[in-house]
C-alpha cells in the first residue's frame, strides 16, 4: 500500500522523469538516427530512403543510417523498430502494406497498426488497372461492357495484399464475376499479363510498369487515384465511373515512429520532412521512382489520416472475408 508520506516522493520522481524526457526531446537529434527500410537493399523503398537521407541530414544536422531488413511482408522490420526504445532514434520508412495490411493479413505479425504514429508523408504512388493487350477495350466503360457475363481472372501477389483487397472491392462495386489468381511474385504477374494468361491486375504505376505499357506488353485503362497519372493521361480515374466514387487507392510512403515517441520529437521530424519535400532534388528523385510528392501535412493531420486509413482497411478486409493466415 502507498502511504501518504511516499506520495510526494513518487510525484517528484515522476516529474523528474518527465523533465528528462522533455529535455531529451528538445535536444533531438543529438546523435546518429537509424531509419529502417523493411525490405532488402535495392528496392523502391530503399531508393526513397537514399533521397530522404540527403534531406534528413541537411535539415536535422545529424547522420542518418539506413537499415534494411526484409521478411514477413515487411513486418519484421516494423517489429524490430517497435521493440526499441521509443525515443525517435529508430524510425521507419514504410507504406500501408507493412503497417496496416501485414498485421491484418498475417497471423505471424505481432503488432497492431495503432502502435505506429506517422511523422511525415513524402510520396504517393498511383495504382493502375492493367488488362491483357489483346482485349478489345481501351477504357474502363469498354472493359465493363466486355466483362459482363464472363468470368474474368485477376492476379495479385497473394491473399490479403493491397491488390487482392482492391480486386475484391472492384468486384463488389462492378458486380463482375472475378476469379482471384494469387501469385508469389509481381514479375510473374507482369509476364502472364503480357502473355495473355490472366485478364487483369492492379499494378503500381512505378518502376518498369510505364515502360511495359509503352512496349505494348499490356494496357492500363484506369487509375485508382483521383487524378490521371502524368505519364498515362488517357487512363481516367476509376472513381469517376458511376457507382465507384470510393474506389480510391494509392501507395503512400512516409516516416513513422513508435506511438509512444515524445510529441516534441514527432513535431521536429514533421517540420524537417515538410521542408525536405519542398526540395527540387527530392521531388525530382521521387518522380523518377514513379511517386508524386504531396503537400506537407501537420502531425494532427497525419494522425487523422492514419486513423482513417487503418479504419478503412479494417472494413475492407472484413468485407472481403480476409482473416489472418
Amino acid at each position: 500500500m502507498i502511504s501518504r508520506r511516499s506520495i510526494p516522493r513518487l510525484l517528484a520522481g515522476l516529474l523528474g522523469s518527465l523533465m528528462v524526457l522533455s529535455a531529451s526531446a528538445q535536444g533531438f537529434p543529438n546523435k546518429m538516427v537509424t531509419v529502417m527500410v523493411p525490405y532488402p537493399a535495392g528496392g523502391p523503398s530503399d531508393a526513397v530512403a537514399r533521397l530522404v537521407q540527403v534531406e534528413y541530414e541537411k535539415n536535422l544536422g545529424q547522420k542518418m543510417m539506413v537499415e534494411n531488413l526484409g521478411g514477413v511482408s515487411g513486418a519484421l522490420g516494423v517489429q524490430k523498430v517497435l521493440a526499441a526504445p521509443a525515443d525517435g532514434y529508430y524510425q521507419l520508412l514504410s507504406t500501408p502494406m507493412e503497417l496496416v495490411m501485414a498485421p491484418l493479413a498475417l497471423s505471424a505479425v505481432k503488432f497492431k497498426p495503432e502502435e505506429v504514429r506517422m511523422a511525415s508523408l513524402m510520396g504517393r504512388t498511383s495504382i493502375g488497372l492493367a488488362v491483357r493487350k489483346d482485349l478489345p477495350v481501351n477504357n474502363l466503360p469498354e472493359f465493363l461492357a466486355w466483362a459482363k457475363g464472363k468470368q474474368v481472372s485477376y492476379a495479385s501477389v497473394g491473399q490479403g495484399s493491397l491488390y487482392h483487397i482492391m480486386g475484391e472491392r472492384f468486384k463488389t462495386l462492378t458486380g463482375l464475376d472475378l476469379l482471384h489468381v494469387p501469385y508469389k511474385a509481381a514479375v510473374q504477374i507482369y509476364t502472364d499479363l503480357g502473355g495473355n494468361s490472366v485478364d487483369m491486375a492492379f499494378v503500381p504505376v512505378a518502376g518498369p510498369i510505364i515502360g511495359m505499357v509503352k512496349d505494348n506488353r499490356f494496357k492500363i485503362i484506369g487509375i485508382s487515384s483521383t487524378a490521371p497519372h502524368p505519364q498515362l493521361p488517357d487512363a481516367a480515374p476509376i472513381s469517376a465511373q458511376k457507382g465507384m466514387s470510393d474506389f480510391v487507392f494509392d501507395i503512400w510512403i512516409g516516416l513513422q515512429v513508435a506511438k509512444s515517441t515524445p510529441d516534441a520529437v514527432v513535431q521536429k521530424l514533421n517540420q524537417a520532412m515538410n521542408e525536405a519535400i519542398k526540395s527540387e532534388a527530392f521531388v525530382k528523385g521521387m518522380n523518377s521512382t514513379g511517386s508524386q510528392v504531396p503537400a506537407g501535412m501537420s502531425v494532427a493531420e497525419l494522425d487523422r489520416f492514419y486513423t482513417q486509413e487503418v479504419s478503412r482497411y479494417r472494413a475492407l478486409f472484413k468485407a472481403a472475408n480476409v482473416e489472418p493466415q
